[in-house]
């Protein structure tokens, strides 16, 4: 209950905070409605209600203030509604036997998954790949370091297309695209973590080492390897959100009708706002499993080296 009493609170607190937000956010919607309505509302033209504040709005007709909370296409949805959605195109679906239907978020997210999942495996590997030569190899140390660093600088909105437009130029089209903008943001935080638990081990330990006249690979795999897995578990949770958020962006410039980023280009087209928000969450969530098992592995991991007896 400790744990849990601190996290209602704070999730509580957020949804306060966003129904509050919601309502002078909505306000002029709402009172241009009403008005079409016939009600009276104040003040009395468009124009000067564009021209007041919005809170100010919402304190001056204070009947209006349900109409924000329950909108169509409202420029703030509520949490009732975006779970609504959240729900009808996720558990309705399921319930209904249409889990992979084009209008259910499970597929899109599956598809999103997908290219997550190949993207975050290169670039865990090629991070892994890199923080090892950078650790044993000076000269990489002073090279491929540096050129790491710098490519994070690269706006990945601005990479993504030109690395969608390469690859259709030589006919590579697909998952495979979205994958690469995946890898790209995930291996940065694999070779730092890499890096930092592979040099890890203090002096004291290395030397004992040399004086049991153990080789290079003997070091690694004994002692550089096993002291890296916190830091290495650490940063593959970190890359696999990086991940996800690239291939989220991969399906933004090239007009994608499937994944979570449609959904997202799709409710921005049509002021689908609710959309927008639902998909969102759908993404968070994917994430929050990702992360989560990546964490489980970790644990038995873990326990299985000794680290948490």
């Amino acid at each position: 209950m400790r744990s849990i009493l601190p996290i209602l609170t704070v999730l509580l607190a957020i949804v306060a905070l966003w129904y509050a937000a919601a309502i002078p956010m909505n306000i002029r919607a709402a009172l241009t409605q009403a008005e079409r309505d016939g009600a009276i509302v104040t003040p009395a033209t468009a124009v000067e209600r564009r021209d007041s504040n919005a809170i100010g709005l919402a304190l001056k007709n204070p009947a209006q203030i349900p109409e924000t909370l329950d909108q169509e296409r409202a420029r703030l949805p509520t949490p009732h509604r975006v779970f609504a959605e959240l729900w009808d195109t996720t558990g309705a679906k399921v319930l209904a036997g249409k889990a992979m239907s084009k209008r259910s978020l499970i597929f899109h997210a599956w598809i999103t998954l997908s290219a997550t999942l190949l993207g975050f495996a290169i670039g865990a590997i090629l991070g892994i790949a890199l923080a090892v030569g950078i650790v044993h190899n000076r000269a990489m140390d002073m090279s491929v370091m540096p050129w790491a660093i710098a490519s994070q600088t690269i706006p990945i909105l601005a990479i993504a297309p030109m690395i969608i437009v390469v690859l259709n130029s030589v006919g590579v089209q697909g998952l495979l695209p979205k994958a690469m903008i995946s890898a790209y943001l995930s291996f940065f935080p694999v070779v730092v973590g890499m890096v930092k638990g592979l040099r890890s081990p203090d002096a004291m330990q290395l030397d004992q080492l040399r004086t049991y006249y153990a080789s290079r690979a003997q070091t690694f795999f004994k002692l550089r390897l096993p002291a890296s897995v916190p830091y290495l578990f650490t940063s593959l949770k970190i890359g696999a959100a990086a991940a996800l958020i690239g291939a989220i962006v991969g399906e933004l410039p090239t007009g994608a009708v499937r994944g979570l980023g449609a959904r997202l280009l799709a409710g921005s087209y049509y002021g689908q706002t609710e959309q927008i928000w639902s998909a969102l969450f759908g993404a968070a969530i994917v994430a929050a499993c990702l992360v989560g098992a990546i964490g489980l592995i970790q644990r038995f991991t873990m326990n299985q080296m000794g680290f948490n007896r």
